[in-house]
């Protein structure tokens, strides 16, 4: 087998010079997604304490944990965000090469930057706390099989989503670039909770049973909304130049939207406490206060001779 293994590198190598788009071979180092999914770790470890360690925190020895933590943290994000501003210079640069005494310029810039959007997460992570507790509160309010806000905390698919939102929406915020996708689809992966880190999400957000769950980029949604399964928040077919243009849902207060429901477009609102049933196709505003549903009447089953069916429902 080992004599196969050089033409085997030959042709690979070959497709590198052959096939374009998708090779980074010269670029600069891009952040690293395992590294990213550590980091997830680290934040949630701060905004939960006590959840996401192995061994018990006592609280004589908080401040040291915490020393460590916050240090680690710091030193590993800004990295990773220097690598996606690197990036980015570079993607948006237009001449066609530099000096090595410029990039290392620009890399000493990038780092700069790096580590203000670094301290400036850290220090929001109380605020982000604040709006968690609410999240987990209203998980467990809405949920009668919760037990605990523990129980939430620890196995609730839809609050892990809204934890990691919390956090990418504030890079994104401070337009840090990759890195906010990367943490919305590591959270993707593993909850099948698809939210935009662009997305715009009030206080006391639950997402009930979670898996299939689309919210666009432009999305806005008020307080207290909750959200089942399978629901699309989504824009309307739109082409690449409007990009920048508010292109999916308003939902407002108090709002409840069954699973399988589908909210589309830009000037599409869903006024305040209105109830939109499941399964239901939505591309036009909802008064305050609506109730939106399929009637029965409307799956009623004919033959190929637009004869009733019977009914065989129990």
């Amino acid at each position: 087998m080992a004599h196969h293994i050089p033409k085997l590198v030959d042709a690979i190598a070959a497709s590198y010079r052959e096939i374009g788009g998708i090779n980074h071979i010269q670029g600069p180092n891009l952040p690293s997604r395992r590294t990213i999914e550590t980091i997830l770790l680290d934040l949630e470890a701060l905004i939960f304490p006590g959840f996401r360690e192995q061994e018990l925190i006592e609280e004589h020895d908080l401040r040291f944990v915490l020393v460590e933590k916050v240090s680690r943290l710091c030193r590993t994000l800004t990295t990773e965000i220097q690598k996606s501003l690197c990036f980015e210079k570079r993607l948006h640069d237009s001449r066609q090469a530099s000096s090595a005494a410029s990039s290392q310029q620009d890399m000493h810039d990038c780092r700069e930057i790096a580590e203000g959007y670094s301290m400036k997460l850290i220090e929001d992570i109380p605020a982000i706390r604040r709006m968690v507790q609410l999240d987990v509160e209203a998980a467990f309010a809405g949920d009668p099989a919760a037990k605990s806000t523990e129980e939430v905390i620890l196995s609730y698919p839809g609050v892990e989503a809204i934890i990691t939102h919390r956090i990418a929406h504030q890079l994104w915020q401070q337009q840090v670039p990759l890195i906010p996708r990367i943490m919305s689809e590591i959270v993707h992966g593993k909850t099948g909770i698809d939210i935009h880190p662009g997305a715009e999400i009030g206080e006391s957000f639950f997402i009930d049973h979670a898996t299939g769950v689309v919210i666009g980029e432009t999305t806005r949604i008020g307080r207290q909304v909750k959200i089942y399964q399978g629901v699309t928040l989504g824009a309307l077919s739109v082409k690449k130049g409007k990009a920048n243009q508010k292109r999916h849902p308003t939902i407002e207060d108090n709002v409840t939207i069954y699973s399988g429901a589908t909210i589309l477009g830009g000037d599409t609102v869903i006024g305040e406490g209105a109830i939109i049933g499941g399964n239901v196709w939505i591309t036009s505003s909802v008064p305050p206060g609506s109730k939106i549903y399929n009637l029965p009447s409307d799956y009623i089953r004919r033959n190929q001779h637009n004869e009733y069916l019977p009914d065989f429902q129990i």
